[in-house]
């Protein structure tokens, strides 16, 4: 899972300041960007970038939409007029879809299909050379393809059709750090965490060898004093946006986002010994080798009413396809659980929803997986409920949407 860094290129990226979720999937973009370069270490394939420079102007308005005269280009005797925008302005709030509506028409006009399953991943396929996939964030655009030609033509293209910076090869994307060579691609947020940590005072800090107190429990109401909401939801903020790379701290995480409305002090002292760990694995991230099989395998575990709120139990779910992970989720279940069985089920059934949409975006990229995922659960009464048809006495209580596993 973690590999040391050595003088990786990186980026600064913004701190979040305000979350409020209170239990969180891995961002869903982060996964399919996530899941493209997995596939991209496995072929063996170099993934490049493209800046497109003021992105936004490039939208066509399909609504009227009418402006002031900016003050000191007011026309003399005509300062009741107004102008008629054609295409799209920072500020708008169709300047976004303008632009995605731009960019999504070319796409389609040069011959790329859109994927059902996540609508900015695009892909373009050539029986006689290879075939291109390009991800497509705002202005950022990354690409990848098993044929150097078909790269460079897209990239020629797009540069003439739009103004655009040629970054070359990836080394930074959504906030994280991008290392490729010859053996794997190595994805970090090492620069982010050293700002984390040094805005909230605790640079040079002693570590810890784990983010949370092994078998803690944290509730609404421990009887400490409150704590400062704002500082805290900034923390758990940045720490959320962490686990983009950082799957180690994704249950830790998504636990103290429970308590963002009046944390106390117990829940500060978690959340600053959770960032006293990144602390001491500031170069830890996730390393995809290349050349590895493509198969995806999925892994799902879950405790039984860990919160002392509600008793309600947390699943947890991890998928790898050949080496390293790329997709990964800690959620507080829906329902309460009335044995360890029943929440391990719940887990399986969601860790088999997320195996499901995987299975259709690596169909997308040409990578279809021909056989069963294999979902790993260590709950033999789970695997036995999950084989057994027969829904008696001692499932029936089970909410029927689990039982699409």
């Amino acid at each position: 899972m973690s590999r040391r860094l050595h003088d990786a290129p990186t980026i600064l990226t913004k701190l979040l300041q305000d979350v409020k979720k209170v239990a969180i999937l891995a961002f869903p973009f982060a996964t399919a960007t996530r899941t493209l370069i997995a596939l991209a270490a496995q072929k063996e394939w170099n993934m490049y970038k493209l800046d497109v420079k003021s992105a936004f102007l490039n939208g066509v308005l399909k609504e009227e939409v009418y402006v002031e005269q900016p003050q000191g280009f007011v026309q003399k005797n005509e300062e009741i007029k107004v102008y008629k925008l054609n295409k799209a302005l920072y500020g708008l709030k169709q300047a976004p879809r303008a632009w995605y509506d731009e960019i999504d028409s070319y796409f389609n006009k040069v011959g790329f299909k859109k994927s059902p399953s996540e609508a900015t991943l695009y892909i373009k396929t050539d029986k006689g050379s290879g075939i291109l996939i390009v991800s497509l964030y705002v202005d950022d655009i990354v690409y990848t393809g098993s044929c150097g030609e078909m790269l460079e033509r897209f990239k020629n293209d797009m540069m003439k059709h739009y103004e655009m910076t040629d970054l070359g090869l990836l080394y930074h994307f959504l906030g994280m750090g991008v290392v490729q060579n010859d053996k794997f691609i190595f994805l970090h947020q090492k620069k982010y965490a050293m700002k984390v940590i040094e805005r909230f005072g605790l640079k040079g800090c002693k570590s810890v060898a784990t983010p949370l107190v092994a078998n803690e429990r944290l509730c609404k109401e421990d009887g400490s004093e409150m704590a400062d909401e704002s500082e805290y939801r900034q923390i758990v903020g940045s720490l959320l946006y962490l686990t983009a790379t950082r799957p180690d701290i994704m249950f830790a995480s998504s636990l103290l986002a429970r308590f963002m409305h009046n944390p106390t002090r117990k829940h500060m002292g978690t959340a600053k010994r959770v960032l006293r760990y990144v602390q001491g694995t500031l170069e830890y991230g996730v390393e995809y080798k290349k050349g590895m099989a493509a198969t995806l395998i999925g892994y799902c575990d879950s405790d039984w009413a860990g919160s002392e709120d509600d008793r309600r139990s947390t699943s947890g779910y991890v998928f790898t396809l050949g080496s390293g992970m790329f997709s990964w989720a800690s959620i507080k279940q829906n329902t309460v659980a009335l044995s360890t069985a029943e929440a391990e089920y719940v887990s399986a059934a969601e860790a088999t929803s997320q195996a499901k949409w995987l299975r259709f975006i690596l169909e997308d990229f040409g990578e279809e997986q021909v056989d069963g995922t294999q979902i790993l659960c260590d709950n033999t009464s789970a695997i036995a409920m999950a084989k057994n048809p027969v829904f008696h006495q001692k499932s029936r209580h089970i909410s029927r949407k689990f039982h699409f596993i």
